[in-house]
């Protein structure tokens, strides 16, 4: 019974990265004994809430063999128009609701080139990538946009709210999100479909699948689980600042492709999003407690990434065999 128990945790998908992660928790917890005090957990929880949640959009994209480089950028512009559609009476939940339908509309974009004008999704979602900041830099004309007074107090709740005094806000709309994205990937058919469509677009096809339709899905999804970041950071924040988010889609990728996500297309979990967010968000909160200089942040995460990508061919490699 104990050698069977051992086995189907060896062969756990997720149970690599889960023990990188707690070998990763531990060191950092003796040489630094404050990263498990409440207040750094509490940070740590909102910061891995923000990356789990583009990484969730982000292997929704990857599975169907697809690639979104614009999530930052999504994040940074609805940052800021949530916090103009405030400033110019949308109010609390006008203002959420409108940035969350303009935030879809940036994937249902990115989904009509690739889909209908077959535009390959990095380039569409690069242009992105630069249409965003440029618009959030149009809209504000620099400063950032203060969230109104009367507002502030209400809207600054979604990211400092309690939940029983014990849950982040945050933390619960991800397990929410992640609860939601399981249900469809794994107990619906338009989850097989997206798994198919990765796998072989074609023979998905072949076998009646609307490939187009999965695709207007998966990319709207990774937009706004973007556009949700950007509410919550400007929620942070206070204000729709057009400099947040930076390198966010690097996060987001590279959460999704740690977590067993392969950028060939037909694998990836949203257990394994979360736990590669988890790392990354981790490693970002070990660096700042171990006091290693913030020019070294982006060497660790350009190391992860590549030993993440690195792995996931030499996997995409041994299946081939």
């Amino acid at each position: 019974m104990k050698i069977k128990l051992v086995s189907k945790i060896l062969n756990f998908r997720e149970s690599g990265i889960i023990a990188a992660l707690m070998t990763l928790v531990i060191f950092t917890a003796v040489f630094n004994p404050r990263f498990l005090s409440g207040f750094n957990l509490q940070i740590l929880s909102r910061q891995i809430a923000l990356f789990s949640l583009l990484a969730i959009g982000e292997t929704f994209v990857i599975i169907t063999a697809g690639i979104d480089l614009s999530p930052g950028s999504v994040v940074v512009l609805t940052s800021v128009l949530v916090a103009w559609f405030m400033a110019h009476g949308f109010g609390f939940f006008g203002a959420i609701l409108a940035t969350l339908v303009i935030s879809m509309g940036i994937g249902i974009w990115h989904a009509l080139f690739v889909s209908k004008l077959r535009v390959p999704p990095f380039i569409i979602t690069l242009g992105t990538f630069a249409i965003g900041r440029g618009l959030a830099a149009v809209i504000t004309k620099g400063p950032p946009i203060p969230i109104p007074d009367d507002l502030s107090a209400s809207f600054s709740y979604l990211w400092d709210g309690m939940i029983l005094k014990i849950l982040p806000l945050p933390l619960l709309i991800l397990i929410i999100v992640s609860g939601i994205a399981i249900f469809i990937l794994h107990f619906t058919v338009l989850g097989r479909y997206i798994y198919a469509v990765g796998g072989n677009i074609e023979a998905a096809r072949l076998s009646g699948i609307n490939v187009d339709k999965v695709r207007f899905f998966v990319y709207a999804v990774g937009a706004l689980l973007a556009g949700v970041v950007g509410i919550l950071i400007a929620a942070r924040l206070r204000q729709g600042n057009p400099n947040v988010g930076q390198i966010y889609e690097l996060y987001a990728i590279a959460a999704a492709v740690i977590g067993g996500t392969s950028l060939f297309g037909g694998v990836g979990t949203i257990l394994g999003a979360i736990v590669g967010a988890c790392i990354l968000s981790t490693l970002w909160n070990s660096l700042i407690l171990l006091r290693v200089s913030s020019y070294w942040h982006n060497v660790a995460l350009g190391i992860v990434i590549v030993v993440a990508v690195t792995v996931d061919i030499l996997r995409k490699r041994r299946y081939s065999r």
